[in-house]
Protein backbone atom coordinates (compact mmCIF):
# COMPACT_ATOMS: atom_id res chain seq x y z
CA UNK A 1 0.00 0.00 0.00
CA UNK A 2 1.34 3.41 -0.92
CA UNK A 3 1.49 6.35 1.46
CA UNK A 4 -1.20 8.08 -0.60
CA UNK A 5 -3.51 5.06 -0.42
CA UNK A 6 -3.09 4.95 3.35
CA UNK A 7 -3.75 8.70 3.62
CA UNK A 8 -6.93 8.21 1.60
CA UNK A 9 -8.09 5.29 3.75
CA UNK A 10 -7.46 7.19 6.97
CA UNK A 11 -9.35 10.21 5.67
CA UNK A 12 -12.23 8.04 4.48
CA UNK A 13 -12.33 6.36 7.89
CA UNK A 14 -12.49 9.75 9.60
CA UNK A 15 -15.35 10.83 7.34
CA UNK A 16 -17.22 7.63 8.13
CA UNK A 17 -16.89 8.34 11.86
CA UNK A 18 -18.61 11.68 11.23
CA UNK A 19 -21.63 9.67 10.05
CA UNK A 20 -21.50 7.63 13.25
CA UNK A 21 -21.37 10.86 15.26
CA UNK A 22 -24.40 12.22 13.44
CA UNK A 23 -26.41 9.03 14.05
CA UNK A 24 -25.73 8.55 17.74
CA UNK A 25 -28.44 9.31 20.27
CA UNK A 26 -28.47 12.85 21.63
CA UNK A 27 -27.49 11.97 25.20
CA UNK A 28 -24.71 13.36 27.36
CA UNK A 29 -22.84 10.04 27.35
CA UNK A 30 -23.15 9.55 23.60
CA UNK A 31 -22.04 13.15 23.08
CA UNK A 32 -18.85 12.65 25.07
CA UNK A 33 -18.02 9.33 23.40
CA UNK A 34 -18.80 10.59 19.90
CA UNK A 35 -16.61 13.68 20.32
CA UNK A 36 -13.75 11.47 21.46
CA UNK A 37 -14.25 9.27 18.41
CA UNK A 38 -14.27 12.28 16.09
CA UNK A 39 -11.17 13.75 17.69
CA UNK A 40 -9.18 10.54 17.54
CA UNK A 41 -10.16 9.52 14.00
CA UNK A 42 -9.50 12.95 12.53
CA UNK A 43 -6.24 13.16 14.46
CA UNK A 44 -5.07 9.81 13.08
CA UNK A 45 -5.62 11.02 9.52
CA UNK A 46 -4.04 14.43 10.16
CA UNK A 47 -0.98 13.03 11.91
CA UNK A 48 -0.31 10.43 9.25
CA UNK A 49 -0.57 13.19 6.64
CA UNK A 50 1.95 15.21 8.66
CA UNK A 51 4.20 12.17 8.93
CA UNK A 52 4.32 11.80 5.16
CA UNK A 53 5.57 15.38 4.91
CA UNK A 54 8.50 14.70 7.26
CA UNK A 55 11.98 15.46 6.01
CA UNK A 56 13.51 12.36 7.60
CA UNK A 57 12.58 9.04 9.20
CA UNK A 58 13.48 10.62 12.53
CA UNK A 59 10.77 13.24 11.97
CA UNK A 60 8.38 10.69 10.45
CA UNK A 61 8.29 8.32 13.42
CA UNK A 62 6.80 10.61 16.12
CA UNK A 63 3.88 11.64 13.89
CA UNK A 64 3.37 8.02 12.85
CA UNK A 65 3.26 7.01 16.52
CA UNK A 66 0.58 9.61 17.20
CA UNK A 67 -1.45 8.40 14.20
CA UNK A 68 -1.17 4.82 15.47
CA UNK A 69 -2.24 5.75 19.01
CA UNK A 70 -5.17 7.79 17.73
CA UNK A 71 -6.34 5.00 15.42
CA UNK A 72 -6.19 2.52 18.28
CA UNK A 73 -8.21 4.96 20.38
CA UNK A 74 -10.77 5.23 17.57
CA UNK A 75 -11.14 1.45 17.66
CA UNK A 76 -11.75 1.65 21.40
CA UNK A 77 -14.52 4.26 21.06
CA UNK A 78 -16.22 2.28 18.32
CA UNK A 79 -16.15 -0.80 20.54
CA UNK A 80 -17.66 1.24 23.39
CA UNK A 81 -20.45 2.43 21.11
CA UNK A 82 -21.13 -1.16 20.09
CA UNK A 83 -20.88 -2.54 23.65
CA UNK A 84 -23.35 0.07 24.91
CA UNK A 85 -25.67 -0.67 21.98
CA UNK A 86 -25.80 2.98 20.94
CA UNK A 87 -26.09 1.89 17.30
CA UNK A 88 -26.99 -1.44 15.68
CA UNK A 89 -23.94 -3.72 15.24
CA UNK A 90 -24.43 -3.89 11.46
CA UNK A 91 -23.86 -0.12 11.28
CA UNK A 92 -20.55 -0.44 13.13
CA UNK A 93 -19.01 -3.79 12.22
CA UNK A 94 -17.38 -2.73 8.93
CA UNK A 95 -16.04 0.44 10.50
CA UNK A 96 -14.62 -1.49 13.45
CA UNK A 97 -13.00 -3.94 11.03
CA UNK A 98 -11.45 -1.03 9.13
CA UNK A 99 -10.15 0.54 12.34
CA UNK A 100 -8.48 -2.73 13.33
CA UNK A 101 -6.94 -3.11 9.87
CA UNK A 102 -5.69 0.49 9.81
CA UNK A 103 -4.17 0.00 13.26
CA UNK A 104 -2.33 -3.08 12.00
CA UNK A 105 -1.08 -1.23 8.90
CA UNK A 106 0.16 1.72 10.95
CA UNK A 107 1.83 -0.64 13.42
CA UNK A 108 3.57 -2.54 10.62
CA UNK A 109 4.68 0.76 9.10
CA UNK A 110 6.12 1.79 12.46
CA UNK A 111 7.97 -1.51 12.87
CA UNK A 112 9.39 -1.32 9.35
CA UNK A 113 10.51 2.27 9.88
CA UNK A 114 12.27 1.37 13.13
CA UNK A 115 13.94 -1.62 11.49
CA UNK A 116 15.11 0.52 8.57
CA UNK A 117 16.47 3.16 10.94
CA UNK A 118 18.49 0.52 12.83
CA UNK A 119 19.94 -0.81 9.57
CA UNK A 120 21.28 2.56 8.49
Amino acid sequence: MTAQELKDRLKSFAYRTIKVYENLPKTVTAGIISKQLLRSSLSAAANYRAATRAQSKKQFLPKLNIALEEMDESSFWLEVIMDLKMLPPKKLSLLIDESVELTKILSATKNTTIKNMKNQ
